[in-house]
């Protein structure tokens, strides 16, 4: 598994991927995607390996249905909290989820859902600059938002999100992703639901 890793870092970042767009194909901390890019497949520095798990969601992301039942699953969790004008969806593996999410909670709630996306910082060639929301979605200004990610690895991408979200005069009101694999239940005071959530033991 770990060399298949290797690989794959190695082969994104020959074809132009930035450090924080491996880290997210792979499902991997930026800490983890830039070790991996480091390493050769004969060659693994263990002592100097990053602690973290490798997510790999290939058969719910390959097929349409299953991330449609899981979307519904992740709209009824942001629900809990009250009826939301934006799904605003991190790109890029974010945005999937929260397209269905805003379908299903605006067939839940009556009301329409927009959809807004989120460019973090970890995809940006100039990381000094601030993440960013798309201009060719919804607005959020003075909206009720709720955020979408796959998978939650530092926790700083949300951490980005809520605050960038907070400048522009919106109200985040919840945060839900696939995967939290750091264990947060809030950030920003906005609270964090996950529909998994690893934990390590030890």
């Amino acid at each position: 598994m770990e060399n298949e890793l290797i690989r794959k870092a190695r082969e994104l970042r020959s074809r132009g991927f930035t450090t924080g767009e491996i880290a997210d194909e792979l499902n991997v901390s930026k800490d983890t995607a830039r070790w991996l890019t480091l390493q050769t497949t004969t060659s693994v520095s263990r002592k100097e390996a990053p602690v973290d798990f490798a997510i790999n969601w290939e058969s719910l992301g390959g097929s349409s249905s299953r991330m449609r039942y899981v979307s519904a699953a992740m709209a009824d969790m942001a629900l809990k909290y009250g009826v939301a004008d934006v799904v605003l969806g991190i790109a890029i593996s974010g945005v999937p989820f929260a397209t269905l999410m805003a379908d299903v909670m605006g067939a839940e709630t009556g009301l329409e859902t927009s959809l807004a996306v989120f460019h973090p910082v970890k995809h940006r060639k100039d990381e000094g600059a601030e993440g960013a929301i798309s201009s060719n979605f919804a607005k959020v200004k003075g909206k009720r938002v709720v955020v979408v990610d796959d998978v939650i690895t530092s926790g700083r991408t949300i951490a980005e999100v809520v605050e960038v979200l907070k400048n522009h005069g919106a109200k985040p009101i919840a945060v839900t992703v696939l995967i939290d694999k750091k264990g947060i239940s809030e950030v920003g005071g906005v609270p964090v639901e996950s529909l998994i959530r690893v934990s390590r033991l030890g």
